[in-house]
């Protein structure tokens, strides 16, 4: 459990993230937050007016006295008072840095609101991975003291009603909005206005605390969002544990700078513990690591996080992303701690009718990414030039299952099986469209350099070609010539063997090619139908008549009332096979 290992008094710590649009006043928000609850909370607190390290940088939290009903949930663990840790989310790729590896730390999540602006583009994506990361919300209306005070009561409400029915159709369903005034008169007035409304605030936060799941096993996997170092003591690292535990004297991995250090000691509400766990805020002190290497990251178990040149993933898109998903196109990813630009190759199941039909069970389309199929190298997949969505125009069934490869411009260190997110982050900030596309889970990773020779040929995405040409001549009962389905410098040795299809129905194969123009011969086995026969005498004995004198047919003259006879030729091939093979089934 999130606490202090101090028997006298225990704190349970809950974090809060805080979401909102750039100005919606955010940080006067949790500075008001902080503020009056220490002249309400701390003062009673001795201990907190101790020095100690600080855990809260870029982060503030206060505490208050332990809610009743935690009280009565608690049973075993004799907590006094809980510490809100808010977690300030600025901008988008941080925001999703607080989420890493889709860890549940963010217990709820408090979305900032200018009640004058109302719900802006990056509200809207804040609320998006919110639904993606956090079972709870509060949302706070700010800067209602600019509201004119006859007007300000039906302002909120009217505001209020809008915000229900945007999160009418999300998980936030009928979440609670309150109104306050963080810091009335703007960032530049004076500091003797009080914040209006933020005691309010704090009660109900209170409410909507529960006792978060925490889980000490598996590997360490810890957020660092400061680096600073102590005269004497050594480098201490703060963060949040987003997964695993860690103890004094456990060695530790800085993945990105591949170094390993020993935990000398931890600390945790400014006080000195043995160990901490998911969901903590920690100091830990290592030495012998220069700060400046590391101001933001992650620190781990050993050898626990994999560095990815390439990967596999689930993919959903997300309903309010404007464009189309295009195979090929670039998309920044933010996967683990880091946020990258990778090119996407979109596949999905054969289609109905090919080899492997698709399941008929979907699952519904707000679960992040669960699909019904696993992935497997032994599957064969259908390639897309884009991201599919429910079948048919206009239809609101959801979308088919699929997957897409991400190819990274430079390698990425994360966790396996963790949360990623594809945005368009090079979108105009000020232009009123959602910049997240999709989602999805890490399947699969690919940790060599080389990947594209060792790796992706066991990736077996295909595309179907179908090419068409003409029957020329009939040479024999069993031998037609064709054209038209090869341009002059093709190769015809790769198509030899291959199955073609007459319209008249026959099917026949490849034989070679003929003469130098391209032209092939091909073997029917069966033999010509009579009816074929029939087709091409009447043809060539009309061309025979309108031919030149001695009457032979001239092979080039065009058939004016004779429907040709045409080749089809279909086969497949894996995008990722270096030997470019064609297939047929």
């Amino acid at each position: 459990m999130s606490e202090s290992s101090d028997t006298r008094t225990k704190t349970l710590n809950f974090n809060v993230g805080v979401l909102g649009h750039v100005d919606s006043g955010k940080t006067s928000l949790a500075r008001a937050l902080s503020s009056t609850a220490s002249t309400a909370a701390f003062d009673k607190n001795p201990q907190s007016r101790e020095r100690g390290i600080t855990l809260d940088l870029g982060f503030s939290s206060f505490t208050v006295n332990l809610p009743d009903h935690l009280r009565d949930s608690v049973g075993k663990q004799p907590y006094d008072s809980l510490q809100f840790t808010l977690v300030d989310c600025p901008g988008h790729a941080s925001l999703i840095r607080t989420i890493i590896g889709g860890a549940q730390i963010i217990d709820l999540m408090m979305l900032v609101v200018d009640v004058v602006k109302g719900v802006q583009t990056q509200t809207a994506e804040c609320l998006l991975i919110g639904e993606l990361t956090c079972p709870r919300m509060v949302v706070v209306l700010n800067k209602i003291d600019l509201l004119p005070p006859n007007k300000r009561q039906s302002a909120i409400e009217k505001m209020t009603k809008r915000l229900h029915k945007t999160l009418e159709s999300t998980r936030f369903k009928d979440c609670p909005v309150i109104a306050v005034a963080a810091k009335p008169g703007g960032p530049e007035a004076p500091d003797t206005e009080e914040p209006q409304g933020v005691p309010q605030l704090i009660e109900l936060l209170k409410k909507q605390t529960y006792l978060p799941k925490r889980d000490p096993g598996g590997d360490l996997l810890m957020a660092v969002d400061h680096c600073f170092s102590i005269r004497g003591q050594g480098t201490v690292m703060t963060g949040t544990i987003l997964q695993g535990s860690l103890a004094i004297n456990d060695t530790v991995e800085i993945p990105a700078l591949k170094v390993t250090k020993k935990i000398k000691s931890v600390q945790m509400f400014r006080k000195p513990v043995s160990g901490a766990m998911q969901g903590d805020r920690v100091g830990v002190c290592v030495t012998q690591f220069d700060p400046k290497l590391l101001e933001r990251g992650v620190v781990c178990t050993p050898e626990s996080l994999r560095t990815l040149f390439a990967a596999v993933i689930s993919v959903r898109k997300i309903g309010y992303f404007k464009g189309s998903l295009s195979t090929r196109a670039k998309f920044h990813i933010t996967v683990g701690h880091e946020t990258v630009m990778a090119k996407v190759t979109f596949f999905g199941l054969p289609p109905a009718g090919a080899s492997e039909p698709p399941p008929d069970s979907k699952p519904p389309p707000s679960e992040p990414c669960s699909l019904e199929t696993p992935f497997t190298f032994d599957r064969e997949y259908f390639y897309q030039d884009e991201y599919v969505t429910g079948q048919g125009e206009g239809s609101l069934g959801p979308d088919p299952e699929q997957w897409a490869l991400l190819e990274f411009e430079r390698p990425v260190t994360c966790p396996s099986l963790c949360l990623v997110i594809g945005s368009k982050l090079d979108t105009d900030i000020h232009a009123n469209a959602c910049r997240l596309a999709f989602q999805g889970r890490l399947l699969q990773g690919f940790e060599d350099k080389n990947y594209a020779e060792t790796d992706l040929p066991r990736l077996r995405i295909y595309k179907t070609k179908h090419k068409e040409g003409q029957v020329e001549r009939v040479t024999d009962d069993y031998t037609v010539i064709g054209r038209s389905l090869f341009k002059k410098e093709t190769n015809l040795q790769l198509f030899v063997g291959l199955k073609v299809t007459l319209s008249t129905g026959e099917t026949g194969v490849i034989e070679g090619g003929f003469g130098q123009s391209g032209k092939f011969k091909i073997r029917i086995q069966e033999g010509l139908r009579p009816e074929t026969k029939q087709l091409f005498s009447s043809a060539s004995k009309k061309k025979g008549k309108s031919g030149s004198k001695g009457g032979t047919a001239n092979e080039e003259e065009p058939r004016t009332d004779f429907q040709p006879v045409s080749i089809h030729l279909h086969f497949k091939r894996y995008v990722f096979d270096p030997h470019k093979k064609m297939v047929q089934s």
